[in-house]
């Protein structure tokens, strides 16, 4: 038999959550087969098998934490050669834990006492442990539902409203003022269900972290206006079926990112970063545009690389790779990296107005919320329906006051606005 370490999975990791096994303990496995997906704080993790054989023991469950260069999984390979007698482990038998008393008012199941595993051991895992020992409760008193008696965390949430129902019917809290009335009310109270706690882990708890940090440390101002987008959804429509030809998916993305990528060649502070001191501008040449894609493993800002020197089919094409690939949770680690600039797009989801926080280092973001069809007058004076788009650009303004972000917005709305005047500036 031999252990899975596991391995480095990106710089400065230490450890993961286990998000699912896509194996159980006695399955066979082939090489290069998806084992178990594991969530880091930068990204969700496929690890596979490094050789065929039979897992014969997963040492991390679901939603508990693995660290690097401990073992995983335990398996055995098709080509391994049994272990030598002195090559094996001892194995110490853990000493059974004490007997605690229940709760006042809970029932103890014989059934469940004599269920204990080897060594007196209930079968439970670490997580539905250590919930026991934050209720003070025992294992030994709580019948399990899982394969072989396993105690699992239904178990005891269900024992602990059990307890609760027992305490609220008690006589002594019949005596109290309103008598009826208020062990009614206890008895509801005791009735509802408990709350679900999930901790913040993952690409989550990085997000809150980086959030924080950026909403401390950059002093944020905000710049809404509202964009005619009219010609650049006929522009789309015309453009979709040539882009459909060759399996790409065009959406108005690739529109935003190059007509923004030509703004910034009138307004470069909105590409640029600051150092340590700040003490230093430091502009870049490249512009590389982030897009807040809602994935299953928390919220995920990977960006193209390049803008400048692509074709709006070009681009298309890579927000359609990236846009796959976040929302699978599987974006790789290289296109998190590098961002520039960013766009949150929350009209996707229905939204109009956001006032988004920058994603440090850099010095902007914008939101852009759904394009509506709108009553407005043209230059002659003639009610029009137009379809209108609101954004709202979030900038630093230690570097960025509202001149630059005016100047740099009205550049952006010009190209978004006359979307053929885009075709000028291609090389």
């Amino acid at each position: 038999m031999s252990d899975f370490i596991l391995p480095d999975i990106g710089e400065g990791i230490v450890e993961c959550e286990v998000v699912e096994w896509r194996v159980s303990e006695g399955d066979e496995i082939v090489e290069d087969q998806p084992v178990v997906e594991v969530m880091t704080d930068k990204a969700l993790v496929e690890i596979t098998a490094p050789e065929a054989g039979r897992v014969t023991r997963l040492y991390v469950a679901k939603g508990e934490i693995a660290k690097v260069h401990a073992p995983l999984f335990a398996y055995d390979g098709t080509n391994e050669e049994p272990r030598k007698p002195s090559e094996e482990q001892p194995v110490r038998p853990e000493a059974p834990p004490s007997v605690e008393t229940p709760p006042i008012g809970a029932s103890v199941d014989s059934a469940s006492i004599n269920r204990q595993g080897a060594y007196g051991r209930t079968p439970a895992s670490p997580a539905v442990r250590r919930l026991v020992r934050e209720h003070g409760l025992s294992l030994t008193h709580i019948p399990g539902s899982g394969k072989q008696g396993r105690v699992l965390k239904e178990d005891v949430l269900e024992y602990l409203d059990q307890v609760q129902q027992a305490d609220a019917a008690t006589p002594a809290q019949a005596q109290q003022p309103g008598g009826e009335e208020a062990g009614s009310r206890e008895q509801r109270r005791a009735e509802q269900p408990a709350a679900r706690i999930e901790p913040i882990r993952g690409i989550r708890a990085v997000m809150a972290r980086r959030m924080v940090e950026s909403a401390s440390s950059i002093p944020h101002f905000h710049y809404g206006d509202e964009i005619d987008v009219t010609e650049l959804l006929a522009l789309r429509e015309r453009l979709k079926p040539l882009a459909e030809a060759q399996q790409v998916r065009l959406t108005l993305m690739p529109f935003f990112m190059k007509a923004l990528a030509l703004a910034v060649q009138e307004e470069p502070l909105l590409n640029a970063r600051l150092n340590q001191e700040v003490s230093e501008i430091h502009y870049l040449s490249s512009v590389n545009i982030g897009m807040a894609v809602d994935s299953r493993a928390g919220l995920l800002v990977p960006n193209v690389k390049g803008v400048e020197r692509r074709s709006v089919l070009a681009l298309a094409s890579e927000v359609q790779r990236l846009t796959d690939d976040a929302r699978a949770g599987k974006v790789a680690q290289e296109d998190l990296k590098d961002g520039t600039i960013s766009i949150s797009n929350i009209g996707a989801f229905g939204g109009t107005y956001a006032a988004p926080i920058i994603n440090a280092p850099e010095l902007a973001i914008v939101a852009i919320g759904k394009s509506q069809w709108l009553p407005r007058f043209d230059a002659q004076g003639e009610l029009t329906k137009r379809a209108i788009m609101t954004v709202t650009w979030a900038g630093d303004h230690r570097v960025i006051d509202g001149g630059v972000m005016a100047r740099f917005c009205n550049a952006w709305k010009g190209y978004l606005e006359q979307p053929e005047t885009m075709l000028l500036h291609l090389g």
